[in-house]
């Protein structure tokens, strides 16, 4: 598998450091398991109407109200349009659903979220601010420079409107590919990895 790193001036404020990003993801489903591109899309989405498809969804929506990592799942699928019909405020609801209850990447996704905006939806300072510090307050790096840097370009509406159109972009990349599934569809149930 190949990697990608990419190191980032942001605004010459704080050095950001993308993640190395895998060309492949491991899914698993009714073919078998095998490495795929990582926007592959594990769902038709042409199957309106289809039984097996609503029950999948249906099986995930229900696991989601029980486990955080399945309401993470189902916002990406739906941010996506993956098997599901494109919905982004149903997405930011599920992932909220998710972060709220502590789901760590859910708090980072939405506090990246909160920074950027999303579609119709404008960016908000305070509550990325507010997800972005939950996540650091647990340690993770990420979120702490994320946090850092939001604090700074807050102080500058012209630099704060740069980055975000810099780093939206970015971030939707995250939404649309970056961000790996949990779970996977197989023998008619949900499984996580």
């Amino acid at each position: 598998m190949k990697h990608l790193m990419s190191v980032v001036l942001c605004c010459g404020l704080v050095a950001c450091v993308q993640a190395p990003i895998k060309e492949t993801v491991r899914i698993c489903d009714e073919r078998g398991c095998s490495d795929r591109p990582r926007d592959s899309e594990t769902f038709d989405p042409d199957q309106d109407g289809d039984p097996a498809a609503e029950r999948r969804l249906s099986a995930l929506q229900s696991l989601a109200r029980k486990d955080p990592r399945a309401a993470y799942d189902l916002g990406l699928r739906l941010f996506r349009g993956d098997g599901v019909r494109q919905d982004s405020y149903q997405a930011l609801q599920w992932m909220r659903d998710a972060a709220e209850r502590g789901d760590l990447e859910a708090q980072k996704a939405v506090g990246r979220l909160y920074l950027t905006g999303l579609e119709e939806m404008g960016s908000d300072p305070r509550e990325a601010e507010k997800w972005l510090g939950i996540a650091a307050g647990r340690g993770d790096e990420e979120a702490k420079k994320l946090l850092a840097e939001a604090r700074i370009l807050k102080r500058s509406e012209f630099e704060y409107r740069r980055w975000v159109d810099h780093w939206r972009g970015v971030f939707y990349g995250y939404w649309y590919n970056g961000y790996p599934y949990r779970a996977y569809w197989r023998h008619g149930y949900w499984y996580f990895y």
